[in-house]
């Protein structure tokens, strides 16, 4: 695959967007690094069995999704506390540019596959949220809608010492976007925690379905430090979503929390992945998704515990439940250990709804469908309760109603 499936990519192109945003030199040479990976960048693996690719990402026709210079976007950013930073990258530069070049493409490697890689060279809006030594902010938002046919996302978050932090992110599609066809979403995240720093990163994905999505969020831990992900997608015709943790530094943890609701013929391709690099370190990967009409849904889980990582926790439970026969759900949790100092665990599941919870309450008066969307709700309610943001939660709760009406 090389630039030549995107007429519409070039150097030009690049160099306009980087011109128009008035971008320091050292990010114009990452963006024009990323175009030249793509040369010889492969796409995100994917599982694959004798005969079958679980996840087809090379039907995406890029040269059709992808509209580099025109697009548009609508993002409100906040935050609850004037001593957090929360801007877009072309706010920040002159104030916290050193620390931008310092840590941008230090977690997340921009070549690290094609759509990383395109990412990065087109990328036109995302948000740099810095939070200095000590500071403690809870409620920093951004909300998105989408407002073209093709837009990139870079998001960049540095938590420094003893600082914490919870982000609410969401995207989804504006109500006044008149483009006829197929689009394309990608959305790249960073996560920075320093020593003792806290940082808890929840997403919302409820595009329309008319588009592709691709997103990759990424942090690495110092010692004593946490990061936690909540990852929910709702939307979009084709998800591909990885979410990962570095634990580099002693005593650091991760969280990872899940959930995903398919109908019709969406398609989730949903990933999780922990790193144990450092001694006493704990991951907790908990992942429940929903499937009906012919939605399909496909996930890996990895827990990798290096070897010098003594004395690990790692767990990983991911289920799924199916409303129709002829919905499709596989799933592959994986645990790679190289030292015997570990306490570690993985599941999946698949199934429907149980017969006999469902015959019970119906023979309380209670009619088969609301019965069954009582029973839906309440298979999201553990990994519900494990997400501590009242404000997240509800939002995810009200979309499971949505859905199920």
């Amino acid at each position: 695959m090389s630039t030549k499936a995107i007429e519409s990519l070039s150097e030009d192109t690049v160099r306009h967007i980087a011109e128009e945003r008035d971008e320091p030199e050292w990010l114009l040479e990452t963006r024009l690094n990323a175009l030249s990976a793509l040369e010889t960048a492969e796409l995100p693996d994917v599982i694959q069995t004798p005969g079958r690719r679980w996840t087809d990402l090379e039907a995406l026709d890029f040269e059709a999704l992808v509209d580099p210079l025109n697009q548009s976007d609508a993002t409100e950013r906040t935050a609850g506390d004037d001593e957090v930073v929360v801007a877009p990258f072309t706010e920040a530069f002159d104030e916290y540019g050193d620390t931008l070049e310092e840590h941008f493409g230090t977690v997340l490697d921009p070549e690290h596959n094609y759509l990383t890689a395109l990412s990065v060279a087109l990328f036109t809006t995302g948000t740099f949220v810095y939070v200095p030594e000590g500071v403690d902010v809870e409620d920093v938002k951004i909300r998105a809608e989408m407002n073209s046919r093709s837009l990139f996302s870079q998001t960049l978050v540095v938590a420094e010492e003893s600082s914490s932090v919870t982000i609410l992110e969401s995207i989804e599609s504006g109500e006044e976007s008149e483009i006829e066809g197929d689009r394309y979403f990608s959305n790249l995240v960073e996560v920075v925690g320093g020593e003792n720093a806290a940082v808890q990163f929840g997403s919302l994905q409820n595009l329309d379905d008319d588009t592709y999505t691709y997103s990759l969020k990424r942090g690495i831990t110092d010692t004593y430090a946490t990061i936690d992900w909540i990852e929910s997608n709702f939307g979009s015709k084709l998800t591909r979503s990885d979410v990962e943790t570095e634990l580099n530094g002693d005593g650091s943890e991760s969280q990872i929390v899940g959930t995903f609701f398919g109908s019709e013929d969406q398609h989730f391709d949903v990933n999780a992945r922990v790193w144990h690099q450092a001694e006493h370190t704990t991951a907790d990967l908990v992942t429940r998704g929903v499937l009906d009409d012919v939605a399909r849904s496909v996930y890996e889980g990895v827990q990798d515990v290096g070897r010098d990582a003594w004395n690990t926790s790692s767990y990983q439970r991911e289920n799924t439940l199916m409303l129709s026969d002829d919905a499709e759900a596989d799933a592959s949790p994986k645990l790679i250990i190289h030292n015997h100092d570990t306490e570690a665990s993985h599941s999946a599941t698949v199934g429907q709804v149980d017969a006999e919870d469902l015959f019970y309450l119906e023979s309380r008066s209670i009619d088969s469908l609301t019965a069954r969307n009582m029973l839906v709700e309440g298979f999201f309610v553990p990994v519900l309760e494990e997400i501590a943001v009242d404000e997240f939660r509800e939002d995810v709760e009200e979309l499971v109603v949505e859905r199920l009406q």
